[in-house]
């Protein structure tokens, strides 16, 4: 299964030589009538696995009535969004859109623009972390920072302060008089599912408050019910003025939404931020459906379960074939391994036992299964990778 380039695309992807034809739950099934168990789930997309009946349901009803308006005009599915999200979360307001860097963009207006509200305009630096991938565009590869992300897209967004994750006294230093906020994943994903401690979230937190910034959380692949709780920074103490969503939130419909408090929004008045596409029926009658799913009574318990068998599961793994798995990291179903070979040698050794992942940086392997995945899936997909590590050791 070697990359596959296309004529008629931009090959700014290396894809892997597979199509897949339909999906059935945590399983994709290519075009040869091959079946396979995705853990990718289309990076942390299709939460709720492929082919889910509610939401099938729901796509099929509100496409059958109206697709799109304007935001000229009131959209009672985007209200209730809102509603659901504000009364299930930090947030006294919702601003929602079609994509996870999409909502980063929002957030950066956001904050330069609470400041600016607020008679300090001089106040327009974010401080970010090294490790961090915010999206693709130019505000967002600005945000992250790293050369393999900006390289030939000079000059970059001014106005970012990168830190070494974990350097508490880099961070400190970084403060200044034009800093505005924080932006941190309270579980880095493309940076190699690296856990912000909760303590660490506190500290954010109270550093914030200190010095009237605003705290900023991408939970655009750890929220929506991966870790086992609604949102990752739920684990700790922690409560931020501003969350990024998508991925996850439209279980595979694009969407994405900004959470924030009024005050932090407080700059955000008519005219000042918006979307063509952003808020419509479709998209927001589909993000009801996952959330009717999430919410329901102890769907996120049980993602907490399922994420403790994997993890344990996956130790025992590591344990077993030390010279493949150096650590396992990640909080419930967002989990990882770090690898001795190449994290792209073990991922083509994965596909050879029928088990879809997907790279992060550090050679870590992402385990992304749907939300909905079952214990015997999980043991499936372990004795996959016991397979793999097998070979891969005895090679």
């Amino acid at each position: 299964m070697q990359n596959a380039p296309i004529a008629s695309l931009m090959p700014v992807y290396k894809r892997v030589d597979l199509t897949f034809s339909h999906g059935e739950g945590s399983w994709l099934v290519d075009t040869a009538g091959r079946r396979w168990l995705d853990f990718a789930s289309g990076i942390a997309v299709t939460g709720l696995g492929h082919g889910h009946p509610h939401l099938v349901r729901t796509l099929q009803d509100q496409a059958a009535r109206l697709w799109h308006v304007s935001n000229l005009w009131r959209i009672e599915p985007l209200e209730r969004l809102a509603d659901r999200l504000v009364a299930h979360s930090f947030a006294d307001t919702v601003f929602v859109g079609n994509s996870g860097t999409e909502m980063i963009e929002g957030c950066i207006k956001l904050a330069r623009r609470f400041h600016w509200a607020a008679g300090r305009p001089e106040r327009y630096r974010i401080v970010t972390f090294e490790g961090a991938f915010h999206g693709r565009t130019m505000g967002a590869i600005s945000a992250a920072g790293s050369a393999k992300l900006t390289e030939g897209c000079a000059p970059l967004l001014e106005g970012f302060d990168h830190v070494p994750f974990g350097d508490h006294e880099a961070l400190h230093r970084a403060i200044g008089p034009e800093t505005a906020a924080i932006l941190i994943e309270p579980i880095q994903g493309e940076g190699g599912i690296r856990v912000v401690p909760p303590q660490c979230l506190e500290g954010l937190r109270a550093l914030c408050d200190a010095h009237d910034l605003l705290l900023i959380f991408d939970e655009v692949q750890c929220g929506l019910g991966r870790t086992g709780k609604l949102f990752a920074h739920e684990w700790s103490n922690a409560r931020p003025d501003v969350m990024a969503l998508a991925k996850g939130l439209g279980g595979g419909f694009p969407i994405g939404a900004i959470l924030a408090t009024a005050r932090a929004a407080s700059g955000m008045t008519a005219g000042s931020h918006g979307s063509t596409f952003g808020g419509n029926p479709l998209a927001c009658a589909v993000a009801n459906a996952v959330l009717d799913v999430m919410l329901a009574d102890g769907f996120l318990a049980d993602v907490a379960r399922k994420g403790e068998l994997l993890r344990a599961r996956l130790s025992a793994l590591a344990e077993a074939h030390p010279a493949v798995i150096a650590e396992v990291r990640g909080k419930g179903l967002l989990a990882g391994i770090r690898t001795l070979p190449s994290n792209a040698d073990v991922a083509a050794a994965l596909r050879e036992e029928g088990l879809l992942t997907v790279a992060a940086a550090d050679n870590v392997l992402r385990l992304l299964p749907p939300l909905t995945i079952t214990e015997e899936e999980i043991g499936l997909a372990t004795a996959a990778i016991d397979a793999a590590c097998r070979r891969l050791a005895a090679a």
